[in-house]
């Protein structure tokens, strides 16, 4: 690879290497349902997917419809979701958010971001992955992998989330927002970690990467 890529070739190369590296990458949160889905957003903020998807479980075991979590307790659904963390907000989130679902929107989780905004406890890290993964639309998640990698591999020089994200409209494909955050997620745990020193002899990026030296 030349060292002097644009910022745009450099972010097709990277969809591409990380394509091949990690061909089925998707949601790591586990659900069948869209409105599981929004529960289990909310639940993750500060807590890792593995322990969401285990706590679901009991969740949807004693309230397995939107209806049902809608017309729980508070109190009883922060019982079951303490483990997550922020049990109080989590709660009073999820029970505010399943009432509005049954009450304006039938049930449905609704397909337009804005209205997903409206949602409460959902921004826009949440609404994307939604858009992305539930329907299918063009998105971009802008989690702390997304935010780290993209910093380290040049694409972008900010933290905050939402300029991230619009930073990376300009450089990533529509349809490939939603996948190409998912690989960063597995990347950024497999190989270019945040609490060890990055595995940069087994990356697939190295050649590319600015932190070894390859200009931007």
């Amino acid at each position: 690879m030349t060292d002097n890529m644009t910022k745009e070739e450099r972010a097709l190369e990277i969809i591409r290497r990380l394509k091949e590296e990690y061909p089925d990458a998707g949601c790591t949160l586990d659900y069948n349902e869209a409105w599981k889905l929004l529960v289990s957003v909310r639940l993750a903020a500060q807590c890792t997917d593995a322990r969401v998807n285990v706590v679901v479980e009991d969740l949807y075991k004693k309230y397995p419809s939107v209806d049902a979590l809608a017309e729980a307790q508070v109190s009883d659904i922060e019982e079951i979701v303490r483990p997550c963390g922020l049990g109080k907000s989590k709660a009073r989130d999820i029970s505010a958010c399943m009432k509005i679902l049954r009450d304006q929107y039938g049930g449905k989780v609704p397909d337009d971001f804005d209205a997903l905004l409206k949602l409460p406890g959902v921004g826009r890290k949440s609404a994307n992955l939604i858009m992305g993964d539930v329907f299918g639309k063009p998105a971009i998640v802008t989690d702390t992998h997304c935010i780290r990698l993209c910093n380290r591999l040049g694409l972008v020089d900010q933290k905050d989330p939402k300029k991230v994200e619009m930073a990376l409209w300009k450089l990533i494909p529509g349809e490939e927002g939603n996948d190409f955050c998912h690989r960063l997620v597995y990347h950024g745990r497999e190989v270019c970690t945040a609490r060890t020193k990055p595995y940069c002899s087994k990356c697939c990026l190295e050649d590319i990467c600015p932190k070894n030296g390859v200009s931007q």
